[in-house]
């Protein structure tokens, strides 16, 4: 089994910054895939940022140029630096993860994490 524990959420500013972090621990042979996506009220939870293990990443056009998505693959955690934050980015913020047990791969997700950007 592996937990992906996400912290860093919060309430900012309109303009604001913030970074999450998601640490993976617990059965991991290896990551290949480690990503953030949101859910705001009533919509679907979309994807926002992915990094794979060659260092691939893959941005939604409504955050490219505002945030970066980096990784710490010794520690199996990634992070998400936000920067120019914006109502609309309102969410909850779930990490997820490609992990490789050693015969398989399986998918997980964090608990979420609450950003409010407001003034």
């Amino acid at each position: 089994q592996v937990q992906l524990v996400e912290s860093g959420g919060g309430l900012v500013q309109p303009g604001g910054s913030l970074r999450l972090s998601c640490a993976a621990s617990g059965s991991i042979f290896s990551i290949s895939r480690m990503g953030w996506y949101r859910q705001a009220p009533g919509k679907q939870r979309d994807l926002v940022a992915a990094l794979t293990s060659g260092g691939t990443t893959n941005y939604s056009d409504s955050v490219k140029g505002r945030f970066t998505i980096s990784r710490d693959s010794a520690k199996n955690t990634v992070f998400l630096q936000m920067n120019s934050l914006k109502p609309e980015d309102t969410a909850v913020y779930y990490c997820n993860a490609d992990v490789y047990s050693g015969s398989r791969y399986y998918n997980y997700w964090g608990q979420g994490t609450q950003v409010t950007v407001s003034s």
